[in-house]
């Protein structure tokens, strides 16, 4: 928010109107020279005066599915970056992807725009093996089991997808190979052949997380096929020193195989032009613009988009049958194949550039993917699909100290956010005050639980309480009339000034800075109060009642305004604000000026408090617990007859092994059983600090 717009200072206080006194009479003087330090002109009042006399809040849009694009309307197709479905989400992933992007959407809904928002998981892919390997189970097991609790999570957290599915269907093949055909048809793929590890044993090539070693750089022990853990530098899984097979731990050779690529290079004059010009008319964070200049003025180069997997969108050009598209082929193809699950006029939203403007929201890693490999994907089709207009790229959000880890399962992960008891939309709004929009930035529970108790419970939840208890004790729940005085038209002044600014910011994507409006206007609905002293006039005569009942009445129907501003950051919230004033969401919908909401007359219901206090305690204790690995929480040091017991287990799953081995087995329930052997090493290794298999 610009500072110049409002040189007031808002204080909050915690007083309950009721009571009719101030915290303290300094905060009282405080808050009285800010707001008289407020200055607004003639043409804001007049302006607002007009728009408060003339214009009433309109009827939202009625929902109906399918949700297709309409001449004439905004038609807005957002898109999340599709979380990988091999793990629990984080609290980065959320706030990177998914939980942004609902908020933009919601913003959108509350505009009357036309919107669709779409996502789903990414099953595809070396993770979703690994991770069934680990668990001994299927891949389609894997991504079921885990597309559930992604569900789950997301549902918990208030996210309002129109339709979240998955790339593992039939679409997803159909739409991947026609793109393929298109860009092989118009000369855009190349044939190469590349040095791969492969596993004797396995009798398979090896993708990257399927391959451990030594890190060529720093020298860990542990570093995977594509990046070492210890270092964090991306590394080739030919360079590791002392590579062993994932699967059965023996070492693996060096062999060629023959792969597909997309020539970039052919397609880098169209797709740098293309760029230019979106980047441009579009609405690009910094970093996406900064990271795709880079990658363009490196020079574009073949990159390969096949692999030698069984799990994943069939190849379908003869001779390389036996392989499956890299996962960022086909995987940004997910979000048009998860349309077609959602309707089959899919087109209308993915080649219709003309009348479609396409946000999409990721994490900074994900940037080339979706400015650069995607859109040249596209392109080469010569087909006139939707290309992206904006692309909002968030930075990490770390976690105290150190950094998430989805792989060492360090940090609070979504099915953590909901086991503390916490409500979901207080995880919500710190998230999304604390989003990284230009910079890294750390979650920390000290600061979780002061910006929860000041701004939260002091401001907002304090200034919808005292305007509703007041209304409650003194008018019996009954809108009074409002007769507008100049304290008032400057109030109604002010308030629309951080409107305009707060769908400004929201439409430029402007998070935090469009939070804090929200915030400000509540603090101007507190500073109002505070100035007026409605506890003081209702108990003088008529005339001085009456001016209580207007200030109440303009302060509830300020509460009815931050319910809808509220609303993309903390539905909940703002759903418990309309109970509290019983009204509908029939009105839930931003208008560019502050009206009335609420008829003289209207009836509210009981007012309750909205937020709880977060005890520091407490909050330290959540630290502690969350500090440690997901994996190993609530768990105390183990016994020395737990380490031998898992000793046992582990000699008794390797005769299992070996036996199978010996009498050569399927090849599937052998990986099944290795994958026990594995995690019974992983889990003897955490109890006792050692590496696996160290003696």
């Amino acid at each position: 928010m610009n500072a110049d717009s409002n040189n007031t200072t808002f204080l909050s206080t915690s007083e309950s109107v009721e009571e009719g006194h101030p915290a303290t009479a300094e905060n009282a003087e405080s808050d009285e020279i800010s707001y008289q330090k407020s200055q607004v002109n003639e043409q804001e009042v007049n302006d607002s005066v007009v728009a408060w006399n003339t214009q009433k809040v309109p009827k939202r849009r009625v929902l109906e599915h399918p949700i297709l694009p309409k001449d004439g309307e905004k038609n807005v197709l957002i898109t999340s970056a599709l979380p990988y479905v091999n793990n629990v989400p984080h609290l980065g992933n959320i706030i990177g992807c998914v939980l942004s992007a609902d908020v933009f959407a919601r913003f959108c809904r509350l505009r009357q725009y036309n919107i669709l928002y779409i996502c789903g998981t990414d099953e595809y892919g070396t993770a979703s093996e690994t991770k069934a390997l680990e668990e001994g189970v299927t891949p389609r097991e894997i991504c079921s089991k885990y597309f559930k609790i992604h569900s789950e999570v997301y549902e918990w957290f208030n996210i309002q997808f129109d339709y979240f599915g998955r790339t593992t269907t039939k679409e997803q093949t159909k739409i991947s190979q026609d793109i393929f055909w298109k860009n092989y048809h118009n000369g855009l793929t190349l044939e190469k052949i590349v040095e791969q590890l492969h596993c004797g044993n396995c009798n398979r090539f090896l993708a990257d997380r399927f391959v451990e070693g030594t890190c060529p750089l720093c020298g860990f022990h542990d570093a995977r096929g594509d990046q070492c853990d210890a270092c964090g530098k991306l590394i080739n899984a030919t360079e590791l020193k002392s590579p062993r097979c994932k699967i059965c731990s023996q070492t693996p050779a060096v062999k060629k195989s023959k792969h597909l690529f997309l020539d970039l290079t052919k397609l880098q004059p169209e797709l740098s032009s293309w760029i230019e010009k979106a980047s441009t008319e579009g609405n690009w964070s910094a970093n996406s613009e900064n990271i795709t200049k880079s990658w363009l003025q490196e020079g574009l180069k073949p990159r390969c988009i096949t692999r030698d997997l069984t799990w994943g969108t069939p190849v379908p050009l003869e001779g390389f049958t036996n392989k499956v598209f890299y996962v960022w082929f086909d995987a940004p193809i997910g979000y048009l194949s998860i349309t077609a699950n959602y309707t089959d006029q899919w087109e209308k939203w993915w080649k219709n550039p003309e009348h479609v403007s396409l946000y999409q929201f990721m994490a900074k890693d994900n940037v080339p993917f979706h400015t650069v490999v995607f859109p040249a994907t596209l392109l080469g089709t010569k087909e006139p699909y939707t290309l992206l207009n904006s692309i909002n790229a968030t930075e990490y959000l770390n976690y105290e100290d150190g950094k998430f880890s989805k792989s060492r399962g360090v940090g609070v992960f979504g099915n953590d956010a909901k086991d503390t008891g916490i409500p979901s939309d207080i995880w919500r709004f710190y998230l999304l005050q604390t989003r990284p929009e230009s910079q890294d930035t750390v979650f920390a529970w000290a600061e979780f639980a002061m910006r929860n108790n000041t701004e939260l419970l002091n401001n907002l939840g304090n200034f919808v309480n005292r305007a509703l208890v007041f209304l409650n004790n003194n008018f019996n729940k009954k809108m009074p009339s409002i007769i507008l005085n100049d304290e008032d038209k400057k109030l109604i002044a002010l308030v629309n000034r951080e409107l305009k600014q707060y769908i400004q910011l929201m439409d430029l994507i402007k998070m935090r800075d469009g939070l804090k409006v929200v915030l400000n206007i509540s603090k101007l609905g507190n500073q109002y109060i505070q100035a007026n002293k409605p506890w003081v006039l209702v108990k003088g005569n008529d005339d001085e009642r009456s001016r209580a009942g207007s200030v109440i009445g303009l302060a509830c129907n300020l509460t009815s305004l931050l319910s809808v501003l509220i609303h993309p950051f903390m539905p909940g919230v703002s759903a418990e604000i309309r109970k509290q004033l019983q009204v509908s969401d029939e009105h839930c919908v931003i208008v560019d000026s502050f009206v009335p909401h609420l008829e003289t007359g209207h009836i509210i219901g009981e007012p309750k408090p909205l937020f709880e206090k977060m005890d520091s305690n407490k909050m330290e204790e959540f630290r502690q617990l969350y500090s440690g690995q997901q994996s190993d929480r609530n768990k105390g040091k183990p016994t020395e007859e737990e380490i031998k017991a898992l000793e046992g287990d582990i000699a008794k799953q390797g005769d299992v092994v070996r036996q199978l081995k010996a009498s050569k087995a399927e090849k599937s329930t052998i990986d099944a059983e290795v994958a026990k052997l594995l995690d019974l090493e992983k889990k003897l290794s955490l109890a006792t600090g050692t590496k696996p298999n160290e003696k």
